[in-house]
């Protein structure tokens, strides 16, 4: 939706990509470290309006990116785990409970909420699908910009933005809107024990930051 818009600068898990690949471009240039990737998309953002888009699957507080807190307005998107945990693992098998990355949403929502004086936006995935529109206008209130009606459809195609994530991306490049997603998976919460685990690990962070969206 942030693409179709057109009216922002896209970055698509550059901090996660400093963790994996220990770079990540920015314009022209490329940062090496979370604190160098938050100065140069500061540089970016006083040209014009900045995106962007990050998983919670590793503690960037905890490696070099203390300040990300305090940087631009935080929104968050929460999903239930009981459908999450088995996506992931299908797609990662080598997984640790703690990539499921619930604790760490939870860890940078709450240092925003210090970092900006008030609690962040959180919206379910579950409310984006019933009411699109009605969530993405709430959404854009929230951020002080335009709601687009328009950029709640797309033509379906491959991002060149998600490309050292593509195998993640195939649902989104085959779609044109906000669909649900009717995918079984042979290793669920309910027949495998390290994944039920990992889903008591994490429900309580999980419900959190359902709280933060329902108040």
């Amino acid at each position: 939706m942030m693409l179709e818009r057109g009216d922002h600068e896209v970055y698509h898990e550059p901090f996660s990509s400093i963790v994996v690949q220990g770079h990540t471009p920015v314009g022209e240039r490329t940062a090496t470290s979370h604190d160098e990737l938050l100065k140069l998309l500061e540089e970016r953002a006083r040209e014009r309006r900045v995106f962007v888009k990050e998983t919670t699957e590793y503690d960037y507080l905890g490696s070099g990116g203390e300040r990300i807190a305090e940087v631009g307005v935080h929104t968050f998107i929460v999903r239930d785990p009981r459908q999450v945990i088995p996506s992931h693992y299908a797609m990662n098998p080598d997984m640790t409970c703690t990539e499921v990355g619930y604790g760490h949403q939870v860890a940078l929502a709450r240092r925003a909420q210090v970092a900006s004086g008030q609690r962040p936006l959180v919206i379910e995935a579950e409310d984006l699908l019933a009411d699109t529109a009605g969530t993405v206008a709430r959404y854009c209130r929230h951020l002080g910009i335009p709601y687009l009606a328009s950029a709640l459809s797309w033509q379906p195609g491959d991002q060149r933005v998600w490309s050292r994530t593509r195998q993640w991306h195939r649902e989104a490049a085959h779609s044109s809107g906000f669909t649900s997603s009717h995918r079984t998976y042979a290793q669920t919460i309910a027949n495998n024990e390290f994944l039920a685990a990992c889903y008591r690990q994490h429900l309580p962070h999980y419900r959190v930051m359902c709280a933060w969206a329902r108040t």
